[in-house]
C-alpha cells in the first residue's frame, strides 16, 4: 500500500474519531447533570494522563482537588500530582481562584492547551471538578480523553436539598457517605438528616444515654405493607445509632463536599423513640415502646418546663455537633388528644392565653425557635408550624402541597418547597414493581423534571422567599442501600436540574438524551438505578359497541415499541407499534422499547379482557380527596 494511501486512511480515521466524539458530546448530549447555564462543544479533545499535573493558586482549594484525586484513584487507578501555580502552564490542569466571580459560579474550559477551571470560592471550584468528572470516560483506561468544551455555570437556587430518614431504617456511616457523594455529584448543597422519630432515635446524646440505648432500638418491625390485613410483625430487635464521633465524621465529610448537614430532631410529635427512653416527658408518663409500625402515634412531648429543659439540653449537644446555620425541629403530624386530656397542657393554654391546642403548638415552636436563636441557629419546621404568630425567622418546609409555601412566603418566611406531589422519592416511580414495596403514590421522573418550585401566584418580592426545594426519602419500605439508590437515582438527576439550571434551559428530550449517556457513568460507578424512564403504559378506548382500542405509549422520546399478541415476549423482529390495536376479543399484549438493537427497560405484559365495562368512562359517586 502506498504511503499516501496509508496517510489518507489515518487522516480519515482521525476525522471520524473526532466527529464521533463531537457527536457524542454535543451540547444536547453532554453527560453533565444538571445542565450548565452555558455550554459549547468544539471539535477535539484533551487527554489527562497519569503524568498530568494540577496547578493551583490558592491552598483553600486543595481539599477540592483532593476529592477529585480520590475519585481518579478509585476509578482509574492513578492520582494527579499537584503544584503551586506560578506561570502560564500548557497541557496541564490549571485551577485558579478568581474573586471577581460570584460564590458558587465557575467556568471550565478544555482546549488543546489543557484544562482551566476558575471559581471565586472553593464551592465553585468543587462544582467545576464535579462537572469535569462527569466528562471522564466510563471505563478503566490509562488516558482520559475529554472533549473541548467551554462552560460558564451558576445555580438558580441557593438551597438545593436532599433528605434521608434513618429512623425507620438505619443506614451506616459508610452508606450515608455514599449518599452524600451522590448529592455532591449533582451539586446539592444541603443534606437533611432525619435522625429521630417514633421508630428510632439515632444520635448519641451524652446527657441522656437512654435515648440511643433504649430509644434507638425496637423489638420488631412491620412485615409487608401497612395496609395489609392482618398486619404482621417480626420479633427481630432492630436499630442502631451514630456516636458523636461518627456524627462529626459525617459532618466533616459533607463539608469537604460543600454540603451542610441539617439534623432533624422531631418535636412535639413523632417522639415515641424518645419517650420510650424517658416517658416522664409525656403527658401520661408511659410506659412506651419504640414504634414497630409506621404512621402517627398519639403520645407526644408534654410542653411543661421539665420537657423544655430536656429538649434544650438535647439541642445544646446537637448544636455543637452540627455547625451549620439550620436545625430542623419537625412539627408535623402532632396529634392533640393527649394535650386535651392533660391538666398541665390545659393550664399552659390558660396561662399563656393560647385559646386552644393549636396555639399550644405555636407556643412550643416559638419557644424552641427562640432558644435556637441564642445558639445562632435558625429553626426549620414542616408547614404545620405555620401560624400568624409564628416567629418570622423560622423557615417553612412546605410538604403538604403548595399552600404552605405560598402562605409562608406571603408572610415573609423563607420557604423550602418539598411537596409530596413532586418531591417524595419514597413514592413508586414505575408500574413494574417486581414485588418491591413503596409507601404509595406515583412519581415518575418526567413529573419531577417539570416541577416548578416558585408558585406563580407569588409576586416578585414574595418569590424571593422561595430559597429552593428538596427531595425527601422516607424509609418505611426502603430497607437497604441498593433499594435506596434505585429509589433516588435517576430521580435526583431531574430534581438537580430543576434546582440548578436556568428555568428556560430545561428540555425533557435533552435531559433524557443526556441521562441515557449518564447511565454509562452510573454503571461504571456501580450505582444501582431505576430504568423506569423506559416504561411502557397503556390506555383503553371504546371504539364501538363491540370493539376496544388499545394504545401503548412511553414517555421516553426516542426508540420504537415492538409488541406481540401471542403471549411471547417481543424481539427486534416483532411488529412495531404504529397505531392502536383494535379488537373485540380478549388478548395478551407484550411490548418492549428498543433503540437500535438495544432493548430498553422492562417488558410490558398485560392481558386485556373485553367486557361490557371495558373502556367505558368512569364517574365517581363522591369527589376524591384533594391529596
Amino acid at each position: 500500500m502506498h504511503l499516501k494511501s496509508i496517510f489518507f486512511i489515518i487522516l480519515l480515521f482521525m476525522y471520524f474519531s473526532v466527529t464521533n466524539l463531537l457527536a457524542q458530546y454535543s451540547p444536547g448530549k453532554i453527560p453533565i447533570i444538571p445542565i450548565p447555564k452555558k455550554v459549547s462543544v468544539q471539535r477535539g479533545s484533551f487527554t489527562i494522563k497519569a503524568t498530568t499535573t494540577i496547578f493551583f493558586n490558592s491552598p483553600e482549594i486543595l481539599s477540592d482537588i483532593e476529592v477529585f484525586n480520590d475519585y481518579l484513584g478509585k476509578m482509574y487507578g492513578f492520582r494527579l500530582k499537584t503544584e503551586k501555580y506560578s506561570e502560564e502552564k500548557k497541557n496541564q490542569v490549571v485551577i485558579l481562584s478568581d474573586t471577581s466571580m460570584l460564590s458558587e459560579n465557575y467556568s471550565l474550559s478544555v482546549d488543546s492547551e489543557g484544562i482551566q477551571i476558575k471559581g471565586s470560592t472553593s464551592s465553585g471550584i468543587f462544582y467545576a471538578l464535579q462537572s469535569l468528572s462527569l466528562l471522564l470516560p466510563a471505563g478503566k483506561v490509562a488516558e482520559l480523553q475529554i472533549p473541548f468544551v467551554n462552560i460558564e455555570d451558576s445555580p438558580r437556587f441557593n438551597y438545593r436539598g436532599m433528605h434521608l430518614d434513618v429512623a425507620r431504617h438505619f443506614f451506616t456511616v459508610d452508606e450515608v457517605k455514599r449518599y452524600i457523594d451522590c448529592l455532591a455529584r449533582y451539586k446539592f448543597n444541603s443534606f437533611h438528616w432525619h435522625l429521630t422519630d417514633d421508630q428510632g432515635w439515632r444520635v448519641e446524646i451524652k446527657k441522656y444515654p437512654k435515648l440511643h440505648q433504649i430509644g434507638g432500638w425496637r423489638k420488631g418491625t412491620l412485615i409487608g405493607h401497612k395496609f395489609d390485613e392482618p398486619e404482621q410483625y417480626d420479633t427481630i430487635r432492630y436499630g442502631g445509632f451514630y456516636s458523636q464521633d461518627e456524627i462529626k465524621e459525617v459532618v466533616q465529610y459533607a463539608k469537604k463536599h460543600h454540603i451542610e448537614v441539617i439534623p432533624e430532631i422531631e418535636m412535639p410529635g413523632h417522639a415515641l423513640g424518645a419517650l420510650a427512653a424517658y416517658p416522664e416527658f409525656s403527658c401520661s408518663g408511659g410506659p412506651f415502646e419504640t414504634g414497630k409500625t409506621w404512621g402517627v402515634f398519639q403520645d407526644v412531648f408534654c410542653p411543661d418546663e421539665e420537657t423544655f429543659q430536656f429538649l434544650e439540653n438535647i439541642l445544646d449537644e446537637v448544636c455543637l455537633l452540627f455547625p451549620g446555620k439550620y436545625i430542623h425541629i419537625g412539627g408535623d403530624e402532632c396529634p392533640k388528644e393527649r394535650w386535651k386530656e392533660c391538666e398541665h397542657c390545659q393550664e399552659r393554654i390558660r396561662k399563656e392565653n393560647l385559646i386552644d391546642e393549636n396555639g399550644l403548638q405555636r407556643y412550643f415552636t416559638n419557644r424552641i425557635s427562640e432558644y435556637l436563636k441564642t445558639k445562632n441557629k435558625i429553626a426549620i419546621g414542616w408547614d404545620e408550624i405555620l401560624d400568624e404568630k409564628l416567629n418570622n425567622e423560622a423557615v417553612i418546609m412546605s410538604w403538604r402541597g403548595y399552600k404552605g409555601g405560598i402562605e409562608g412566603a406571603s408572610r415573609g418566611h423563607n420557604v423550602i418547597m418539598t411537596p409530596y406531589s413532586h418531591c417524595y422519592f419514597d413514592y413508586y416511580q414505575s408500574r413494574f414493581t417486581a414485588g418491591k414495596l413503596a409507601i404509595g403514590g406515583f412519581l415518575p421522573i418526567d413529573m419531577i423534571y417539570r416541577y416548578e418550585p416558585v408558585p406563580d401566584v407569588l409576586n416578585a418580592q414574595q418569590a424571593t422567599h422561595i430559597i429552593g426545594a428538596q427531595g425527601n426519602v422516607w424509609t418505611e419500605y426502603i430497607t437497604n442501600e441498593e433499594y435506596l439508590q434505585e429509589m433516588v437515582v435517576p430521580r435526583i438527576c431531574a430534581l438537580s436540574e430543576v434546582l440548578w439550571s436556568p428555568k428556560d434551559s430545561r428540555d425533557y428530550n435533552s435531559f433524557t438524551s443526556r441521562l441515557q449517556s449518564h447511565f454509562k457513568f452510573l454503571n461504571f460507578n456501580k450505582i444501582n438505578y431505576s430504568t423506569a424512564l423506559y416504561d411502557i403504559s397503556s390506555r383503553i378506548h371504546r371504539s364501538s359497541e363491540s370493539n376496544i382500542e388499545i394504545e401503548l405509549s412511553t414517555k421516553f422520546p426516542r426508540g420504537k415499541i415492538h409488541f406481540t399478541i401471542d403471549g411471547t415476549d417481543p424481539k427486534l423482529s416483532s411488529p412495531v407499534f404504529t397505531s392502536n390495536v383494535i379488537t373485540d376479543q380478549s388478548l395478551p399484549i407484550h411490548a418492549a422499547l428498543f433503540e437500535g438493537v438495544q432493548q430498553l427497560g422492562n417488558v410490558f405484559r398485560r392481558n386485556f379482557s373485553v367486557s361490557l365495562s371495558t373502556g367505558k368512562e368512569i364517574s365517581l359517586a363522591n369527589p376524591p380527596h384533594e391529596e
